[in-house]
């Protein structure tokens, strides 16, 4: 690598001289305000300002775009010469993402895009939940955009019709799926309900409560909101149902491309196949280990129920389960800042949430440039549930907070005076991300957080259920044999949902709904995984290399300033091989 200041010689908390913008930095952030006046879900989710009533174009129009905006910022970038090595990164990362990004969309994936977790059906939906609340006026550009659901989910059925006439249609179990999550959200106690129903101002002033007519403007913009969704649900069943596919499996070739499109990086999938099946194994080998000493001469689902019922480690409701998530988040930035990490002031604050959904399960988003919208952990609890256990959730709050999502999203939106906007705010790749949480909960384990051992068993129990994802995900969808445990030959939905539930210890409805995200969102569950696989034998070769100077907290530092850059991306920029 040449000798000028880069993300991997700059500390984190040391106050730098900001790094003149470059032509290729240029590039990147007009590609970026360009991407979010078409997305203006993604500028919400990125706390960037100006879009906040308007909804995105998912018609084919739309999709076409976006195509028109790569291939000229592609162009550009073909054009420009890097000056430095923070450029050379950004220009292989923008080439990368950009390029499968298009590759994806020109077969034919944007467009039929459906499934039960990330489809146009939830993103509509989920831009509201990080829209401000302090004012009338914010509570007005809530109506505002409200009443744009309705063209926002036209345009997706022209595209889902538009992918249907090509014989492009997402499987029957994700159409199904979909039509229920319509029915759930415009029921009496459903999302828009309750929308309209606890709307209040988050700010200090007064008893919190909005104008007259500004509620009267969000009950009427809900209520087309929620006829869009009711009516959309209709659509699906009358329009798409019958001519979805029956089979779950998108096919080895498809999986090629969605898998390199999670990883930014390609793998060997009969390889990483096997890989799973054996980590599988010695996950379960070692939560035997841990059920012993939790309680000798048992099983481990006896060791777990063991844990389920001990005082010690119960919470009862959402108010302990939001305190306890707050105070542990609160405790791992104190104690790994300075230490294992170089943690800026602003990052040092995560607001821990329970989300106004009720779907399971449980995601970080990002702070707002200027940090004036925190970090937030979010806990989507299932209806019914009260009951809380933090044997198992210790490890997600690691994983979710500090050292993983927030550190990595958040310390990266702070390297203002390195990074261009794009680098901070919007290189993200499924398996950086997310096999960067999963390498922080294990480091957790490393450095003596996870010593407990019902804490140790949470831990194990959330690794084998990622792992047992991966022989799922890669087994089904590449069409590989199934594991002899559960009868070998071909994979279909009962020899999945065994293999599943012999490997994992949550709630059925949780793993039902865990099972349908695999079967209709190829190749992103096997990333958290692969891509902690990849962290590992990135931190080996560093170490290798380094030798007795190797420390732990440059190589985190150096790693984490390069942004969410694809894994091949990121290995290079780490081992001083782009060029």
């Amino acid at each position: 690598m040449s000798t000028e200041t880069t993300p991997e010689t700059t500390s984190a908390t040391t106050t730098a001289a900001a790094r003149p913008a470059t032509d290729i930095d240029r590039i990147a952030d007009d590609y970026l305000a360009k991407f979010v006046a078409l997305s203006p879900i993604t500028a919400t989710y990125l706390g960037i300002a100006g879009h906040d009533e308007e909804l995105d174009d998912f018609s084919p129009a739309g999709h076409e775009a976006h195509a028109e905006l790569r291939a000229e910022t592609l162009a550009l970038l073909d054009g420009a010469t890097p000056v430095d090595d923070i450029d050379r990164v950004t220009l292989a990362a923008m080439r990368e993402r950009l390029g499968l990004a298009d590759e994806t969309y020109r077969a034919g994936l944007d467009e039929m895009a459906l499934n039960v977790i990330a489809s146009p059906l939830q993103e509509v939906r989920g831009c509201f939940d990080l829209m401000p609340t302090a004012t009338d006026e914010d509570w007005g550009a809530i109506s505002r955009r409200l009443t744009r659901v309705p063209d926002a989910l036209a345009g997706w059925k022209e595209s889902l019709l538009s992918a249907s006439a090509k014989g492009h249609i997402a499987p029957r179990r994700q159409v199904e799926a979909c039509i229920r999550q319509c029915a759930d959200l415009v029921a009496d106690d459903g999302y828009f309900a309750h929308l309209v129903e606890g709307a209040r101002l988050s700010d200090d002033t007064g008893a919190g409560e909005l104008a007259e007519s500004t509620k009267d403007a969000l009950a009427t913009a809900a209520e087309g909101a929620s006829a869009a969704y009711s009516q959309l649900g209709r659509w699906l069943k009358d329009h798409l149902l019958d001519d979805a596919p029956v089979a779950d499996a998108c096919g080895e070739e498809r999986y090629a491309l969605v898998s390199r499109s999670f990883l930014g990086a390609t793998v060997d999938l009969a390889e990483t196949y096997a890989w799973g099946q054996q980590e599988v194994e010695r996950i379960t080998a070692e939560m035997e280990q841990v059920a012993e000493q939790i309680k000798p001469g048992s099983t481990v689902k006896e060791a777990i129920a063991a844990l389920d019922a001990d005082p010690a480690y119960q919470l009862h409701g959402t108010d302990e389960l939001k305190a306890w998530m707050q105070k542990r988040a609160d405790e791992a930035i104190a104690n790994l800042a300075g230490t294992h990490f170089d943690i800026p002031d602003p990052v040092r604050t995560i607001e821990c949430l329970i989300a106004p959904t009720q779907t399971g399960g449980i995601y970080y988003t990002g702070p707002s440039e200027d940090f004036s919208r925190p970090g937030r952990m979010w806990w989507s609890v299932p209806k019914g549930v009260t009951e809380f256990g933090t044997w198992k959730e210790l490890t997600t709050v690691y994983h979710e907070g500090v050292p993983g999502h927030h550190l990595q999203v958040a310390q990266t939106v702070f390297r203002s005076e390195l990074l261009n906007k794009w680098r901070r705010m919007f290189a993200w790749t499924s398996g950086h991300g997310e096999g960067w949480a999963l390498y922080a909960e294990r480091l957790m384990d490393e450095l003596g957080y996870m010593d407990d051992p019902g804490n140790k068993m949470g831990l194990l129990d959330s690794q084998s259920l990622r792992a047992a994802r991966v022989v799922i995900d890669i087994g089904v969808h590449g069409r590989f044999d199934a594991p002899a445990e559960v009868g070998g030959g071909e994979w279909t939905y009962d020899k999945a949902w065994q293999y599943l539930t012999d490997h994992a210890n949550q709630g059925e409805a949780w793993l039902r709904f865990e099972l349908d995200r695999y079967l209709g969102w190829p190749g992103q569950a096997p990333s958290y995984k692969i891509g902690e696989r990849l962290w590992m034998q990135l931190r080996d070769q560093v170490q290798e290399r380094e030798g007795d100077s190797f420390s732990l907290k440059d190589f985190h530092r150096r790693a984490l300033d390069i942004g969410g850059v694809g894994l091949d991306t990121l290995r290079a920029a780490v081992l001083g091989e782009l060029t």
